[in-house]
């Protein structure tokens, strides 16, 4: 049902998009069409959280011919796909990198919604881009702040509180400057479902947003969470991702390497943490689609001074130019 949804909304952002499925639901046959873009709502399948529509909005939107204004609906934080305080903080200063910025770049939640329910809405708005820019994106640098925001819905206000000394117990030993927001939403605005959780960026001072983030189980599924476990493994899950390192945190590695490939016909460089099975198969596809090679360099730990391996990608951009002009 998620993936009908995604088919749908797809249908929505394109025009003259065919899109035929058979009697038994396994075969899709899709032509593409433009990327049409415009203002537009869609409401997402609760089953999957809205991070899994947005990720894919985020690798179009900026070769759309219409700037793209989208209200999206559904689940805003869960366990399964990236939540959209996560994509806030990470998705869209990569983009800035690569020149895709404008005060029409930005993401806006109005209400949250948990799973299983729902009830979330936010705004998705991003200006159209005729070339994009190459980028030399090689040296993370040192983490100096830590950011995040704890949430609660439906739920006792105090349980972000009690997350955010849970997490600070872990983050002061390295860092002085943590500022953790709680957002508390209360009425309309907290959707249908009870939960809380917790999303943490790290930023350093060459602008490397890494991020790691954790939601409660859903009302009636799975074993209660305590406020102040969940607060210290988000922590620790920070670490992790920290240690991992590179330039792109794990969630963005794969928007970083189609960006880097639609570039100008130019060499573009990013160091990336390992690669996740998922930034894997989106290689495969890249080069299947694109006939395009990453040459891929792995830096040992010892060589960085720092945390565990690094992948050097690089790449020549294949020059893609956004060419669907308005006629006014």
């Amino acid at each position: 049902d998620f993936e009908a949804s995604f088919i749908r909304l797809i249908d929505k952002v394109t025009n003259g998009s065919r899109i035929e499925i058979n009697q038994t639901g396994t075969t899709l046959y899709y032509q593409p069409g433009l990327l049409y873009g415009g203002s537009l709502e869609h409401d997402c399948c609760p089953s999957r959280g809205i991070g899994y529509y947005l990720e894919s909005l985020l690798c179009l939107a900026p070769f759309m011919k219409h700037p793209l204004k989208i209200v999206l609906r559904g689940v805003t934080n869960d366990q399964v796909d990236p939540s959209v305080d996560v994509l806030k903080a990470t998705a869209l200063p990569l983009l800035k990198k690569f020149g895709i910025d404008g005060e029409s770049l930005e993401i806006k939640i109005n209400r949250r919604g948990m799973p299983p329910k729902g009830g979330g809405e936010i705004l998705f708005a991003c200006p159209v881009k005729k070339v994009l820019q190459p980028v030399q994106f090689t040296d993370p640098g040192k983490i100096k702040r830590i950011r995040g925001t704890a949430y609660s819905v439906r739920v006792s206000p105090q349980m972000a509180n009690r997350m955010v000394e849970s997490a600070r117990g872990i983050l002061n030993k390295f860092l002085p400057d943590i500022y953790i927001y709680t957002d508390h939403m209360k009425g309309v605005s907290s959707g249908k479902s009870p939960g809380f959780g917790m999303c943490l960026t790290a930023e350093t001072i060459n602008g490397t947003i890494l991020s790691a983030e954790l939601a409660s189980n859903p009302q009636g599924q799975g074993a209660a969470v305590l406020p102040e476990e969940l607060g210290q493994n988000c922590a620790k899950l920070l670490l992790e991702e920290i240690y991992r390192g590179g330039c792109v945190d794990s969630t963005n590695q794969s928007l970083a390497l189609l960006l880097m490939t639609l570039g100008q016909r130019d060499v573009s460089k990013v160091l990336f943490g390992p690669l996740s099975p998922y930034t894997i198969e989106f290689l495969r596809h890249l080069r299947s689609f694109f006939q395009i090679m990453f040459k891929i360099e792995t830096k040992t730990a010892e060589e960085e001074h720092m945390g565990g391996e690094k992948v050097l990608m690089t790449c020549v951009g294949i020059g893609f130019c956004n060419l669907s002009k308005t006629i006014r």
